[in-house]
């Protein structure tokens, strides 16, 4: 490993967080990493990174400690309390968040641990687990330049959009609106789908055409194989989703911007939730738009 590369503490190594890890291990940093996942923490040693065994023991030493948790109470669970991130980082140590949480849980992060001489970024990331693997997120920061300038090579070998978007909780913001997006997206996708099918539309060749339009998007790229083949591993889990519409919808009312379309969508994710489907990627609107139009829902 080089030694003029920060040493890296890892918090959370689920569906994002492990390959994320890995990239910065292929990047030559030497990374510690902790969760609660024995399997997980199997998988970052043998991907050549160290396994601690406990919050304290990874970040101790560490230079940068990265969080990748699903919302904002596991995000205060690590950070706070005698056994979490604050208590045991060292003074001007650098903490980047890149879960999905409130705006406001970023800027009290900030602010408490600035008491304690460790500095903040929020940096959520768009992209999925494909974009993990491949190391090509969107990162939207929030947080003070020098602190970004600080980190940028770091997120560097996460993402190739790396964007600093405002002071701290700018990159949560820009989340929310980027998980509006997606899901109006998919939505459209999904009901575009089920009105090509019951038209007797050949679906693969649809969607091909569909893609090289102004129709075309990301979403449909990734998601395309998810609606031919009806399978909805989890790349980004529909309870995340609904959390993350959750926070936009609050965020709007707050600041007074309405959210028309939004807020349908925001209750279509809800609904596929409460029908059993959150453990299903987000994809699974398909399922929900089916379900409206009288189809057969393969379980």
């Amino acid at each position: 490993m080089s030694t003029n590369l920060p040493k890296v503490a890892w918090i959370g190594l689920g569906i994002m967080g492990s390959p994320m890890a890995e990239n910065l291990i292929k990047a030559g940093y030497d990374v510690t990493g902790y969760t609660l996942e024995a399997a997980k923490l199997e998988r970052l040693a043998a991907a050549g990174g160290t396994a601690a065994g406990s919050i304290a023991e990874a970040v101790r030493d560490a230079d940068v400690i990265v969080t990748m948790v699903p919302a904002s109470p596991q995000v205060e669970a690590v950070a706070y309390g005698e056994d979490g991130i604050l208590a045991h980082a060292k003074r001007g140590a650098l903490l980047i968040d890149t879960s999905s949480i409130t705006p406001q849980t970023s800027i009290d992060l900030a602010k408490a641990a600035a008491d304690k001489g460790i500095r903040v970024l929020d940096a959520p990331v768009s992209g999925g687990e494909a974009g993990a693997i491949e190391a090509v997120l969107s990162i939207m920061v929030g947080g003070e330049r020098a602190d970004f300038d600080a980190a940028k090579p770091l997120l560097d070998a996460l993402g190739t959009t790396v964007v600093l978007c405002g002071p701290h909780g700018a990159g949560q913001t820009v989340k929310a609106a980027n998980q509006l997006i997606v899901a109006v997206n998919i939505q459209a996708c999904a009901e575009a789908v089920v009105f090509l099918e019951k038209s007797g539309v050949d679906l693969g060749a649809a969607l091909e055409v569909l893609g090289g339009g102004l129709a075309g998007s990301t979403v449909l790229a990734r998601k395309k194989a998810n609606f031919l083949n009806r399978e909805f591993a989890p790349g980004f889990r529909i309870d995340l989703h609904h959390k993350d519409m959750g926070i936009v919808t609050d965020a709007a009312r707050t600041v007074g911007a309405a959210l028309p379309v939004g807020s349908v969508v925001a209750n279509l994710v809800a609904s596929l939730r409460a029908q059993g489907d959150g453990g299903l990627d987000h994809s699974a609107l398909l399922r929900g738009v089916e379900r409206l139009s009288g189809l057969p829902v393969k379980d």
